[in-house]
């Protein structure tokens, strides 16, 4: 009896590259001292990540407004800004590449 293995040759995509900022994102916000909101943003992070965000793209920027409103008004360090423009950036990227064709 055969057993299954692991594919060892994995194409890094630009989804891989989105993934990675969102955990970036979200290391950010764990680490900071805490700030108004970050729990609530910990929480959006979370869905954001979710498969079943990940299976409809499309659910992911208005998720990415309501981090970024959030974390402006509990006023989060410039660290969790930058990042969350670096998952706004590839996301768009993201959007564009696997949008339907005409």
């Amino acid at each position: 009896m055969a057993f299954p293995t692991e594919n060892s040759g994995y194409e890094k995509t630009i989804l891989s590259d989105l993934q990675g900022a969102w955990f970036l994102l979200r290391d950010s916000v764990a680490d900071t001292q805490g700030f108004d909101g970050c729990d609530r943003v910990l929480f959006h992070i979370d869905e954001a990540m979710s498969w079943e965000s990940v299976r409809n793209l499309d659910r992911m920027p208005p998720l990415l407004l309501i981090i970024r409103n959030l974390c402006l008004q509990g006023g989060a360090p410039q660290e969790v800004m930058e990042n969350i423009e670096e998952v706004h950036d590839l996301l768009q990227e993201v959007l564009w590449e696997y949008s339907p064709g005409p």
